[in-house]
């Protein structure tokens, strides 16, 4: 069972509590996650990581974390260890450095994958295994993957022109082709979809369910998670306009999704962490609501119009928004980029989240600002003419034949997706650029890239002594670069948004900002389910402000969605009591 879906929706929550639930029934489950930020363990309070574990608080449930740098190294030292001592050191060396990359770290972790797909030894011990995915973009990519890579082989290709990453590949021909079959088997493969209530992520729903429906996971089901309860929207305006929104969004699902069968799960008052509340999820049996003290809930915090201030008065420079997948990351960086803008400066707006959707958040123009998405086909295809034209020149035909065949490997993506980030940060010393990223597991696999191709130009130049400026080398300027990382007062969110910064910190990056968004606590909601929430939130408030964050700001929860130049605007000023 696969369940995927938009980030933020709740696939890891319901995922985790259908392998419980599973589990009790007496049945084996291995629970898996693909998400390079998976938090599964989080959920539980464990260490999984990658092997497959036991949950000890779960009789009959396992759960393996892909984590693609081991995979990445176990796949390295598959291909590396055979020739040591065998080839002379300097060819064993090339080989490493060609294995260094994040197109081999995305091959490592796509084999773990599909041995996960087929009758295997790892698999032998389980009735079902789970899959929680990373958000869809990245899902859909991986799912493509095993008919992109089967096609590949199938053309002859990966042969012996095909060193470095691409080496081995032809031995995992059956592997991909058994994994192809498993997934368009409808008996054995299901699809769940995950979605709120909202019309953004019905309609990214509505795009996966086509794409996946393509290449053959046709077994699909929809989850529509987190519905606020018919009795909380009367007691409070907010609450209103959410129901009103949601009402709105359900009522205009595209025919196609009414068709599948459909769950609806009711918005818990409570964050979804640690067995007990994982165990409520699909009850309507609650434990009893602790008070609520309202005073407590009334707090100020600065907003997100006082860190423009700061980022505004630099002139110029690259504004990335990280973190976790649903947290809003689009929304503020457009709130940045039109609040910029607005004040007179030149200002690109830019997106490498192949699920990002910008032009459904910034509806209507603004002066001063432009506005892009790095979509990996079209990059791909640029990069591919790019090397043919270039590389390819020199060679012969039969050269230039299994250059174009290497060039139509899938995980050229990565390289290309990689050379246009690099071109768009570079536009940043004259203007600003305001980067919304792919949810954190993938950016990191980005700023991988980047520090691949920083150690490779650092080793060239520094032999020749020659002045240079890598992407990696800005990233790191807090004078070129300011990393807002983005996050929800709730458990998951924070803590994913902590370990973030501690990965940024390790690359010698520091983020510049937390930005605290769609805060119950500041709405001033009054519902009591909302009002629970809001307490909740106090606790993981104080943990950025006080633990985490050099400087901070705290979006609302607004009645109107943020959608258009105006009401952007607007969102940026909120917050100040």
């Amino acid at each position: 069972m696969f369940f995927t879906g938009k980030g933020g929706v709740g696939k890891t929550s319901i995922a985790c509590a259908t392998a419980i639930q599973l589990a009790a029934s007496g049945k084996r489950i291995l629970l898996v996650s693909t998400d390079p930020a998976s938090n599964v363990g989080q959920v539980f309070g464990i260490t999984i990581g990658n092997q497959i574990t036991d949950i000890p608080a779960v009789a009959n449930l396992s759960a393996l974390e892909i984590d693609p740098q081991a995979a990445a190294q176990v796949y390295r030292n598959r291909i590396v260890d055979p020739v040591r001592g065998v080839l002379p050191d300097d060819v064993v060396r090339g080989i490493e450095e060609q294995l260094s990359g994040a197109c081999t770290t995305e091959i490592a972790a796509f084999d773990e994958f599909t041995a996960l797909l087929i009758d295997s030894k790892q698999t032998a011990d389980f009735d079902h295994i789970i899959f929680d995915t990373a958000p869809t973009g990245h899902t859909i990519r991986l799912l493509q993957l095993p008919g992109a890579w089967s096609g590949f082989l199938a053309e002859g290709k990966g042969d012996a022109s095909c060193l470095g990453p691409l080496y081995g590949l032809e031995k995992q021909r059956a592997q991909y082709k058994a994994a192809v079959d498993a997934l368009a088997d409808p008996i054995r493969t299901r699809l769940i979809l995950v979605a709120r209530a909202q019309q953004a992520t019905l309609r990214e729903v509505a795009r996966t369910h086509e794409e996946l429906a393509d290449i053959g996971l046709a077994q699909q089901y929809l989850v529509i998670n987190g519905v606020l309860p018919e009795s909380e929207a009367s007691q409070d305006p907010l609450a209103a306009a959410i129901a009103q929104r949601e009402h709105a969004a359900l009522a205009n699902i595209p025919d196609f999704l009414k068709d599948l069968p459909t769950d609806l799960l009711a918005l818990k008052p409570f964050n979804l962490v640690g067995l007990p509340a994982l165990q409520q999820l699909f009850t309507d049996v609650q434990s009893a609501a602790p008070s609520i003290d309202s005073n407590a809930i009334d707090f100020a915090a600065p907003n997100l119009s006082t860190l423009v201030d700061q980022i505004a008065a630099d002139g110029h420079g690259l504004v990335m928004l990280m973190g976790k997948g649903g947290v809003g990351k689009t929304t503020i960086a457009a709130a940045v980029a039109v609040e910029l803008a607005h004040r007179g400066l030149p200002v690109h707006l830019t997106t490498s989240d192949p699920a990002a959707h910008l032009s459904e958040t910034l509806v209507g123009s603004l002066d001063n600002l432009t506005v892009s998405r790095i979509d990996p086909h079209e990059v791909t295809e640029q990069y591919r003419q790019q090397v043919i034209a270039s590389k390819g020149a020199q060679l012969d035909t039969q050269g230039r034949a299994l250059l174009e065949e290497d060039l139509r490997s899938p995980c050229t993506e990565e390289i290309a997706v990689f050379q246009a980030f690099s071109r768009i940060i570079r536009e940043a010393g004259k203007k600003f650029v305001v980067m919304d990223t792919a949810p954190t597991g993938h950016t990191l696999l980005l700023l991988d890239a980047t520090g691949a191709y920083h150690r490779e130009v650092a080793k060239k130049m520094d032999q020749a002594k020659l002045h240079y400026l890598t992407p990696m080398m800005q990233l790191q300027d807090p004078k070129q670069t300011k990393v807002l990382l983005v996050t929800l007062a709730e458990t998951t969110p924070v803590l994913e948004a902590a370990n973030l910064q501690t990965d940024l910190q390790r690359a010698g990056i520091t983020p510049w900002a937390w930005v605290i968004n769609n805060s119950i606590a500041l709405a001033g909601a009054k519902s009591p389910l909302l009002q629970q929430r809001a307490q909740n939130e106090l606790r993981e408030i104080d943990l950025v402000v006080n633990q985490h964050a050099q400087r901070y700001a705290v979006v609302p929860l607004l009645k109107d969605e943020p959608i258009g130049v105006t009401r952007l605007l607007e969102l940026a000023e909120h917050g100040q009591k």
